[in-house]
């Protein structure tokens, strides 16, 4: 289409807006069409998303992995990761593993994107003093990336490390440093095979550490559970709790939820139950329900649209 048949387009619309009824939508309609540039903005990537304390687990079933869960407002994700021969694949088994699905290409190379999109360099932004998050209602918000490392743990997490380093090095990781917790637009946190004496001894700290929420107490484990080391404390659900949402949930499984949550919370850390009951449908919402009433703080889900409108 020419430049003038496109001002005669746009002519002719507006001149038929005036015609018709002078309501909001007909006003709305208008700038839609003649003033798009005023409804632009550089951080409405995310525009209209809240972010929500979903975990979205194995999230690289996805159809889209990250990009599907942040269009939820799911404000954690998970990555299942094995190394081999230097390069860190994403996938839950083996047999799932294909030379292009890697941290990189799924979620390093995609993040950065993301992010810079909502980190603008401008006369704006200029005395910003800290890195905006994917979320544009929430920009102080940080999306938590786990790493499931499925392979040896001490073997992988030089190659983890190293996979971080452009995010690093824009100032987008939540670090502990000097003493100091300083949250960015990405939480880091390891699970699976991740070495606990290997993450304890980085420092400064950028990659952290899932403890396990039913062993916080536990002196045995000789470590001083705290944010500094394990924002997220997890458990699988059937061996901490068991009820499977049908039925009347039992007044000691309900103390179970609050012990394990409660011992959580009084260290500054989040609580997370995996492998929650997926069906029937009703059953898994009894769970949701009943976590949510005591006081777990991330819903860990496959099914993000139903988590996300629970």
């Amino acid at each position: 289409m020419s430049v003038c048949s496109s001002i005669l387009a746009t002519v002719v619309f507006a001149l038929t807006l005036v015609a018709a009824k002078a309501t909001v939508g007909a006003d709305i309609e208008f700038v839609e069409h003649t003033q798009a540039r005023l409804l632009e903005y550089p951080t409405q990537f995310t525009q209209n998303i809240m972010p929500k304390m979903i975990h979205s687990h194995n999230d690289y079933w996805r159809d889209v992995p990250l990009l599907t869960a942040l269009s939820y407002g799911v404000a954690s994700v998970e990555a299942d990761v094995s190394l081999y021969n230097g390069t860190l694949y994403i996938g839950h088994e083996n047999a799932a593993l294909t030379p292009d699905r890697t941290l990189d290409s799924l979620y390093i190379q995609p993040l950065l994107k993301i992010l810079a999109q909502l980190n603008p360099q401008n006369a704006f932004t200029v005395n910003s003093t800290s890195p905006n998050g994917v979320f544009d209602t929430a920009s102080g918000t940080p999306l938590q990336l786990l790493i499931d490392v499925k392979t040896d743990g001490v073997e992988a997490l030089p190659f983890i490390l190293e996979a971080f380093q452009p995010l690093r090095e824009a100032g987008y990781l939540t670090t502990f440093a000097n003493g100091m917790l300083t949250t960015s637009a990405i939480t880091v946190v390891g699970t699976g095979n991740s070495p606990l004496e290997q993450v304890k001894a980085l420092s400064p700290r950028d990659y952290f550490f899932d403890a396990p929420l039913t062993q916080l107490t536990d002196p045995s484990l000789n470590t001083t559970w705290d944010p500094t080391l394990s924002p997220l404390a997890s458990t699988d659900y059937g061996t901490a709790v068991g009820w499977n949402g049908i039925g009347t949930i039992s007044d000691e499984q309900k103390a179970n939820i609050t012990k394990f949550v409660g011992e959580a919370h009084a260290l500054g850390i989040t609580a997370r139950f995996w492998d929650t009951p997926a069906w029937p449908v009703y059953a898994r919402e009894n769970v949701w329900k009943a976590l949510l009433e005591g006081g777990a703080d991330w819903l860990n889900a496959d099914d993000l649209a139903a988590a996300s409108s629970f």
